[in-house]
């Protein structure tokens, strides 16, 4: 394991973590970034399995909040109404995620160009409906209707063209189907939850047999730096989304990737 590698491992593990839970597409920006730090990783795992780090951020933030729902689940029914929603929004993914997980890592993971393409096509999406978005039907997170929880979870698997981004295309579903700006962020996190601890799960078992114990240090050290990076941006994100809403990050997925076009054109 070299300096060179694990200087990698902590830019990219980084990167993840600032990026997971904003709508620009973390996995869209770490294989821009590994391929032209000339990063390898064994089955492109590494960019899959640092992912769990976000997720233990976001999951230590919300721990009171989650625990408070495991002990009204078998008597509350909103927090069963809620849980459901979340299930019959993981859906989809769970199922499109294991019958194209093939052609997402040995053909969409290794196409620069249409991670940029993907950006900015998003980029547009995102400040088209930042601006078009209507007065809010829903401003709580645990009551949207059962039909637009799917829908959302159907919108995610868009989400499976790096570029695109899961957290920006649960949004824009949101946006679009009536939540407000905070509580559109908010169930892309409550999503994120079982979605990316299942996409995590299903990669370590396809990738367990050809992982090797540097495999696993480097994927350790981007875990550490994702999750340490994620807590910094969820604590952060719901409180700028409420008051400025999301053109920010329009803007930076058109620099991003206008700017890796322009460098795969000069150096490929």
């Amino acid at each position: 394991m070299t300096d060179q590698t694990i200087a990698g491992a902590l830019v990219l593990g980084v990167l993840e973590g600032l990026t997971e839970f904003i709508p620009v597409s973390s996995t869209g920006h770490i294989l821009l970034a590994g391929h032209f730090l000339g990063f390898k990783s064994t089955g492109k795992a590494f960019e899959v399995l640092i992912q769990l780090g976000a997720i233990l951020a976001i999951l230590s933030i919300y721990a009171v909040r989650l625990w408070k729902m495991l002990i009204d689940l078998p008597r509350d029914r909103d927090t069963q109404r809620f849980v459901l929603g979340i299930l019959l929004a993981f859906l989809p993914a769970a199922i499109i995620g294991v019958l194209a997980y093939k052609v997402i890592k040995t053909v969409l993971f290794e196409t620069p160009l249409l991670i940029c393409v993907m950006l900015i096509l998003g980029g547009f999406v995102l400040l088209w409906v930042d601006r078009w978005a209507s007065k809010p039907r829903y401003t709580d997170v645990t009551k949207f209707s059962l039909p637009m929880y799917f829908t959302i979870g159907l919108i995610q698997c868009l989400s499976m063209i790096p570029g695109t981004s899961r957290s920006g295309a649960t949004i824009v579903g949101g946006l679009l189907l009536g939540a407000d700006k905070r509580s559109a962020a908010e169930f892309s996190f409550f999503l994120a939850m079982p979605t990316m601890t299942g996409a995590f799960a299903y990669d370590l078992y396809k990738n367990f047999d050809i992982l090797s114990t540097a495999d696993i240090e480097i994927i350790a050290i981007g875990f550490v730096a994702a999750f340490v990076a994620a807590l910094l941006v969820v604590r952060w994100l719901l409180g700028y989304v409420s008051q400025h809403g999301y053109a920010l990050f329009g803007w930076w997925r058109l620099i991003v990737g206008i700017a890796g076009l322009a460098a795969l054109f000069v150096w490929g």
